[in-house]
């Protein structure tokens, strides 16, 4: 697994460790993050039983992928809560025409928690949405994380930008690097 990094570090940041994982397999997109650390002190949503597609994920505590295709401009982002609740997005280009990927009308994943450990997995099928002939795959793997203290914190393989910004491409990093 590949190790996030704060976008500011400081004490709050220091207490978590946060790994993510990306893998193509049979057509499919495999993710896999790794949250560590004391837990109690970030507002994490609860699971829910009937998780949904829903909007503004981003606003709180969540994982996410940013999935282009080497060499195309479109790309997709995908929202993911503790709750199992998530959303798909695509975008025509940089942060322009966003709106719910179709294709994609459930997006079941798989969330363990303990008390030091938050650990959330999901295989997002590429077929109808991806071209799945060619994985040549760019990704930014992130996350928002909500600390009860001092409000949110962005994580990423790499910060591209002088701001957070995960839709900057400049901080996606090619599929086989992350396998």
């Amino acid at each position: 697994m590949a190790q996030l990094k704060p976008f500011r570090s400081d004490a709050a940041t220091a207490a978590f460790a946060l790994a993510a994982a990306a893998r193509w397999c049979d057509g499919q997109l495999e993710l896999q993050f790794r949250l560590e650390g004391p837990l109690e002190l970030l507002l994490l949503a609860e699971p829910s039983p009937a998780p949904q597609r829903r909007d503004g994920l981003w606003r709180s505590s969540c994982f996410e992928a940013f999935v282009g295709a080497v060499g195309q401009e479109g790309y997709w982002e995908l929202n993911l809560s503790p709750s199992g609740d998530w959303n798909l997005y695509r975008f025509d280009g940089y942060r322009r025409g966003g709106r719910p990927e179709a294709a994609i009308q459930q997006l079941p994943s798989r969330c363990h928690r303990s008390p030091q450990r938050l650990t959330l997995e999901l295989t997002l099928p590429g077929e109808g949405w991806l071209a799945t002939g060619d994985p040549r795959l760019e990704l930014a793997l992130t996350s928002v994380l909500e600390h009860r203290q001092t409000g949110c914190q962005y994580w990423a393989l790499q910060h591209a930008a002088a701001e957070p910004d995960f839709h900057q491409r400049g901080s996606f990093i090619a599929l086989e690097q992350l396998q």
